[in-house]
């Protein structure tokens, strides 16, 4: 293991109004994210994403409930070794205030949930939103307060910055932290979010195209829940184009450089989901040729060893969209994909058996397929029943 030098933080507590309430973090005098040492897949004692791969390891259920809510979760690693795991909760899903001590409205904001092992997760009481609001009331345009869905977190260890993308309104958000706790303001990254043609043009590959179950609306997508990677100071946000084909692909731009100038990706869009929706009738099994026609989003990234060996695992959710008669999109899947080679602005190739884990239908509380590796371990968090969110644990097969 290697970590980043420890960033000394007072004790932080949460800003109501002008009232100090209660600590938003457990009580410690410094915060420091750990760094793991990146894994080998020859390095033999432990399986990895590289092995999973190759057909050698699987993963099984470790902890049925973590006590995570239902949706997504992004969980990071801390020097002390505690569990921090960002997700996006409402005062109807887990009783959420913001900063000014407002109920925050459904589908909520950016809150942290605490582990000591990460097995079993908990949080502050109450639970307070992370971004502090520009002024009190919050205010849903400038401060996202009722949809910073989908949080994905990167820890670039040059800097000792923390990155943090968010899905607003079909649009990606990014905002920084040296802590953990203290966010900077949002800015947008490059041209993401959905919009009409009569607005302006957009690539082949970001055209929204028709569902057989989706009334057609918008014409063009750069957005949907993103990810973040930053490899040799260049910030990656990775990020669903298109629709009905969805297509995976991304943004990018220095360190340091403004979120709203980055570019997109020279090699976009890295993979594409399926083509058609198939037969409408088609469930579980049967529609996994079609597991992920109508969005790719949700990337979370595994770098597996150095130089020209190393390359990129890429966890993602892809929808096949709702069924005939369903309210709104019900079959999710879980798929993998990684780079052909070292680098990430390349080739990219999709996994054989992809969708992973669960047949189609999948449910509600996949999100973000949350992978963390630490101590030579990795574990994935997401939900296989649709009522609880359980971790699963990369093992050897026959072992």
């Amino acid at each position: 293991m290697i970590r980043a030098q420890l960033i000394s933080v007072p004790r932080v507590v949460c800003l109501f109004g002008l009232l100090l309430l209660v600590a938003c973090i457990p009580e410690q005098s410094t915060i420091s994210i750990l760094v793991p040492a990146e894994p080998s897949p020859t390095d033999g004692e432990h399986p990895t994403i590289a092995d999973y791969w190759a057909g050698t390891a699987d993963f099984r259920l470790d902890v049925e409930d973590t006590k995570l809510p239902m949706g997504e979760s992004e969980t990071i690693v801390t020097e002390t070794g505690h569990y921090w795991s960002y997700l996006h909760a409402s005062d109807r899903s887990a009783g959420a205030v913001d900063q000014c001590g407002t109920p925050v409205e459904f589908p909520g904001c950016t809150v942290v949930y605490y582990s000591e092992f990460g097995d079993i997760f908990s949080h502050q009481q109450p639970l307070v939103c992370q971004f502090a609001c520009m002024q009190c009331p919050c205010d849903s345009e400038t401060d996202h307060i009722d949809q910073q869905q989908y949080p994905d977190v990167h820890y670039d260890a040059d800097t000792e910055t923390l990155y943090l993308v968010y899905e607003y309104r079909g649009s990606t958000k990014m905002r920084t932290s040296y802590d953990g706790l203290a966010w900077s303001d949002p800015a947008d990254v490059g041209e993401s979010g959905h919009w009409r043609l009569w607005l302006k043009d957009c690539p082949d590959y970001e055209r929204i195209g028709e569902h057989p179950f989706v009334p057609y609306d918008y014409e063009c997508l750069s957005g949907a829940p993103p990810g973040v990677f930053v490899e040799d100071g260049v910030v990656y946000v990775f990020m669903g184009m298109g629709q009905a084909p969805g297509n995976m692909g991304c943004y990018k731009g220095r360190v340091g450089e403004k979120p709203e100038n980055y570019k997109r990706c020279k090699n976009n869009p890295f993979f594409t989901g399926a083509t058609t929706y198939g037969d409408v009738n088609a469930w579980g099994e049967d529609a996994h040729p079609n597991w992920d026609f109508r969005t790719i989003s949700s990337a979370e990234i595994v770098p597996i060893g150095t130089g020209e060996e190393r390359r990129f695992y890429m966890f993602y959710e892809g929808i096949r969209g709702p069924g005939p008669g369903a309210p709104g999109d019900n079959q999710f899947g879980i798929g993998l994909a990684r780079s052909v080679t070292h680098k990430i602005d390349g080739a990219w190739e999709k996994f054989d058996d992809n969708p992973l884990i669960l047949e189609l239908p999948g449910n509600i509380g996949m999100g973000h397929t949350d992978v963390v590796v630490d101590d030579g371990i990795t574990y994935m968090y997401t939900s296989l029943d649709g009522v609880v969110r359980s971790r699963l644990t990369l093992v050897w097969k026959n072992k």
